[in-house]
């Protein structure tokens, strides 16, 4: 054994010890560090012999360290982030501890509380036992699998399997969606069926949501051929929810596969005012939700949920003399894209665990809520506009006056020199606009107003 790498195991439980007063440090610094980062300080190349990991440690607390962002933290308001609740936390050390190949259950009980995990994740989100599903890597993965699952149905329809014959068997496909995320078209190119398959549905007047009629009139257009559904449970600039049980109940009259993007919006079904947003979610075929999002465990975690666990074996299989055929109860390689995966389950269940069904309820509700002052705090503001109302936890605005591409990244540009706050810039029915998202388990009415104040500054 390496001499450097022999004297690391021997120290191992000291490294541990140094390494969580490490994070530790980091993490009760969030309220001091930039919510953006700095750059990094330049390097040198790759040391023939290696240095330890006490030097190591040092090497990235000086160069790389200071670069990172306080996205773990209350005030970063960019894209959709989570943090990370201390159970999660937690739970994603062991799972690099005890370093579990969750793609089996001959050898470890991972794949077990996988599934287990999953069970719990269902019943979270209001879909019970029909849909069975597995952990991934993110939302574009789930929307990947689902929409995997959704041209194997496809080649059912038609008579041929796609997975067996390839895409070029299935002939033009028609996927219909009001506002989907780019994902999705990212997803479409991955499967083969095209970005150019997705074609967009009028939305309802100034809204996100799919117009239903509009969308039965596109299905009737394809007179009687099947077609995947895209619906939105939570769209990216103003989480704008579609009908799922108005789109649902248009299977009696058209064939089609109902594939939904919850990748945020799932979590509304965790408060009792706001699960109506996602009623009917139990009637799609399939369902994309991101872990890493609202649930705040570490990247990278999503979970993706079906009914037809069987078109899920027969894309996914990987039979192999040393793997053996799929079972009644399918090993994850049999399921995911990946044979080899890490057992992202363990920090959700710890977190799950930990906390409960009203822990991640009050999360969710707090989130809310600091979405709704915000969103106060900009409605008072004559130097800005909201550009539509906030329904859940994102708040989408720009300027009153002037709203052009350049004034807008301005703002965005001096709101993240404040260091206080971290917000990302999108455009919303032809307005170039801001965006601010709230998942992160931190953030209260403190930090509304913390982040305000800097949005407030850089208006002046």
């Amino acid at each position: 054994m390496d001499p450097v790498l022999a004297a690391d195991l021997a120290a191992l439980p000291d490294l541990l010890e140094t390494t969580g007063r490490f994070a530790a440090h980091a993490l009760g610094g969030l309220d001091a560090r930039p919510v953006v980062s700095r750059p990094p300080v330049p390097g040198g190349e790759l040391p023939d012999s290696g240095v330890g990991f006490d030097r190591a440690l040092a090497e990235f607390a000086r160069r790389w360290e200071p670069g990172f962002s306080g996205s773990a933290g209350p005030r970063y308001l960019g894209f959709v982030t989570g943090g990370a609740t201390p159970a999660s936390l937690a739970g994603d050390w062991l799972a690099s501890a005890f370093d579990q190949n969750a793609t089996t259950g001959v050898d470890s009980a991972a794949a077990e509380l996988e599934r287990e995990t999953v069970r719990w994740l269902a019943g979270l989100f209001g879909l019970g036992d029909t849909h069975t599903g597995a952990f991934v890597t993110g939302a574009t993965m789930s929307n990947f699998v689902g929409l995997a699952l959704a041209r194997e149905w496809l080649g059912e329809r038609a008579g041929v399997s796609v997975a067996q014959s390839g895409v070029a068997a299935l002939g033009p496909v028609a996927v219909l969606s009001g506002a989907p995320h780019s994902s999705t078209y990212k997803a479409l190119a991955m499967l083969g069926l095209g970005r150019d398959s997705l074609r967009p549905v009028p939305t309802l007047p100034d809204r996100e949501a799919v117009d239903p009629d509009a969308l039965a009139s596109a299905l009737a257009a394809l007179d009687g051929r099947p077609a995947v559904v895209v619906a939105n449970a939570g769209t990216v600039n103003t989480v704008d929810f579609d009908d799922l049980r108005a789109i649902a109940a248009l299977r009696e009259r058209y064939p089609f596969w109902l594939h939904v993007d919850a990748a945020f919006g799932a979590f509304a079904a965790l408060s009792p005012e706001l699960a109506h947003l996602v009623a009917g979610l139990a009637e799609a075929d399939s369902v994309c939700v991101d872990l890493h999002k609202w649930l705040n465990v570490p990247y990278d975690s999503a979970v993706q949920f079906t009914r037809r666990r069987d078109l899920q074996v027969k894309v996914f299989q990987n039979a192999a003399a040393y793997l053996g055929l799929p079972s009644a109860e399918p090993d994850f390689l049999h399921l995911t894209p990946e044979n080899s995966r890490r057992l992202r389950a363990l920090a959700a269940w710890f977190s799950l665990t930990a906390y409960g069904r009203a822990g991640h309820r009050e999360i969710v509700e707090r989130c809310v809520a600091s979405a709704r002052r915000l969103g106060d705090h900009i409605a008072r503001t004559p130097a800005l506009r909201l550009l539509a109302p906030v329904r859940l936890n994102v708040v989408c605005f720009t300027l009153a006056e002037e709203p052009t591409a350049q004034r807008v990244a301005q703002l965005c540009g001096r709101i993240a020199a404040t260091g206080d706050t971290f917000l990302t810039p999108t455009v919303y029915n032809g307005q170039h606009a801001l965006r601010a998202a709230f998942s992160n388990w931190r953030t209260g009415e403190a930090d509304v107003d913390r982040a305000f104040a800097a949005i407030a500054s850089a208006c002046a």
